[in-house]
């Protein structure tokens, strides 16, 4: 028997697009997707009716560490993060969205958005 192997990113991507097959971001509740790299971390919040990127952060360009409480490193840049993209929605007066992991582990810097994201007044 020589059965393939399916590696950690394949395994990933088959679940994102399980996912994506049941949420859908409207323009009163748009989906904000976590994308996550080796090199830093990237958060949108998407109106996948219109096609159309409401807003962004990166981590390089907007995380700021400095106001994430105990959090330390990745997670506190990612908790960052999740209150930036809230602070840009509440402008765009989005205040509920479908949370979008991209597949990943609601685990470490994924789970460090959400709640940031929530502390700065999304309802998921």
């Amino acid at each position: 028997m020589n059965k393939k192997k399916v590696t950690r990113e394949q395994g990933r991507a088959r679940r994102h697009a399980r996912v994506r097959s049941k949420i859908h971001g409207t323009a009163e509740r748009p989906r904000l997707v976590v994308s996550r790299s080796l090199r830093g971390l990237f958060v949108q919040l998407i109106d996948d009716v219109a096609g159309k990127t409401l807003c962004s952060v990166h981590s390089k360009k907007d995380g700021n560490p400095a106001d994430a409480g105990d959090r330390t490193r990745n997670v506190a840049v990612a908790y960052s993060l999740g209150k930036k993209i809230s602070e840009k929605a509440t402008t765009l007066k989005v205040t509920r969205v479908v949370f979008d992991r991209s597949g990943h582990a609601y685990h470490g810097r994924i789970k460090a958005v959400a709640d940031g994201a929530r502390d700065g007044g999304l309802e998921f």
